[in-house]
């Protein structure tokens, strides 16, 4: 299968319709245009030192929350005291500039593992609004506010249970953020009216024991037909919805673990990974776009459980996807087949997802260093650069510039 051609009209289909005019505003929700992790940035350096950062700033508490921008403004949730409280910050995008904080007490958990948290899920924001998640086992509260700090509007959608708390992360789709529950008690997936909160359509889920989705939906555009909400779970697999009612349109339910990565789409193929803490029985499954109704049977490509991925979310780019997974395996498959061209192993550890900058993967290690390999037939790792401080969250790149957080401050780099 030729995928080039078609993975270059796809590229200008999902930056032109989901990206929320990404031309000027590049990385508004988690990995950036449609959640495909890929900037076309040419002003981002394969090599640096910490002399070369932009800036360097402290973030106020843990977390492992991606930056969203719009305009000079950044947005980013944090958890403080142990998780007792927590807040969504904005910064000033010039210099990093803490230009105000939203701060709410929220009973807390105990996180599951060394790479959960309290403040996992990023933000998603728009010309008007930017909308955070603040989640416990007691509330779901989605807050929208406006760009200068002001709550417009706040849902509690109940209580929320799950090994390691919260990670997905809501997205914007026309006039509704879409927001992912998927947990071990009731499950459902919403769509929240953008201007008021109020409930557009709520579509209910199967709820399974350790079957929390930490992964956020993408949109499967569809030229000359509806698109299609992409969400994968232990309990519906890889499965579709219509985003403007929230109508079943079918699933494959391949998975018999939770998951962590968000979907990718390959050319014609839905890719979705599983996994648990250690790796072992990870797997990853491609599945056909299209049908109705339970298409497990029929639709699955191939399955792979090899060096596979967790919790970093895959990448594809010209009929290849790229995997890093979090025991620092590199592996770069044929998007059709299935079939390894190359794996490497990188001699590091990564939790946040890896992103594609100019034909480029950037990977950040949780020891504090962000990798640059060459995408292509070949493997080539291209730097080894210090970021200061381990990280377990994705870049973010917006107009040209680089931004990582890592576990306590904020770094910005590149741009002209």
């Amino acid at each position: 299968m030729n995928q080039a051609p078609r993975c270059a009209s796809l590229a200008l289909l999902l930056a032109g319709v989901f990206s929320i005019t990404a031309t000027a505003q590049e990385w508004t929700r988690f990995r950036g245009p449609n959640g495909t992790g890929i900037s076309e940035a040419k002003t981002i350096p394969v090599t640096w030192t910490e002399q070369d950062f932009r800036w360097r700033v402290a973030v106020p508490g843990e977390s492992h929350s991606q930056p969203v921008i719009w305009g000079q403004k950044i947005f980013l949730t944090s958890a403080l005291n142990a998780g007792e409280e927590r807040t969504l910050l904005c910064l000033q995008k010039s210099d990093g500039k803490i230009l105000w904080a939203k701060t709410y007490p929220l009973p807390t958990h105990k996180p599951g593992s060394k790479n959960s948290g309290y403040a996992n899920g990023s933000p998603v924001v728009d010309r008007d609004r930017v909308i955070a998640c603040f989640v416990s086992k007691e509330h779901f509260w989605v807050r929208s506010f406006d760009h200068a700090g002001n709550e417009l509007w706040s849902r509690d959608l109940g209580t929320f249970t799950s090994q390691h708390g919260h990670g997905a992360s809501p997205m914007i789709y026309e006039n509704t953020v879409i927001v992912t529950n998927d947990q071990r008690e009731v499950s459902f997936i919403i769509a929240l009216d953008l201007k008021t909160g109020g409930t557009v359509w709520q579509t209910p889920r199967k709820s399974t024991n350790n079957g929390t989705s930490y992964g956020t939906p993408i949109i499967h555009p569809r030229p000359g037909s509806t698109p299609e909400l992409i969400l994968t779970g232990k309990a519906h697999g890889i499965s579709s919805l219509d985003p403007q009612t929230g109508k079943f349109n079918w699933e494959a339910p391949v998975f018999d673990k939770r998951m962590c990565a968000t979907p990718i789409i390959a050319g014609d193929l839905v890719i979705g990974s599983c996994g648990q803490g250690g790796g072992a029985g990870n797997y990853l499954s491609a599945v056909k776009l299209g049908g109705q109704g339970d298409v497990g049977k029929t639709h699955v490509a191939y399955t792979i459980r090899r060096a596979t991925n967790y919790v970093p979310t895959p990448l594809y780019l010209n009929g290849r996807v790229y995997i890093i997974s979090d025991t620092g395996i590199a592996t770069a498959l044929e998007s059709a087949t299935g079939r390894e061209i190359w794996s490497e192993r990188l001699k590091a550890e990564f939790f946040g997802s890896p992103v594609m900058i100019n034909g480029r993967i950037y990977c950040a290690t949780t020891k504090g260093e962000m990798l640059v390999l060459a995408s292509g037939d070949q493997f080539e790792l291209l730097a080894r650069n210090p970021l200061g401080e381990g990280s377990y969250s994705t870049p973010c790149v917006d107009d040209g510039r680089l931004y990582v957080k890592t576990l306590t401050h904020l770094v910005c780099l590149g741009g002209k």
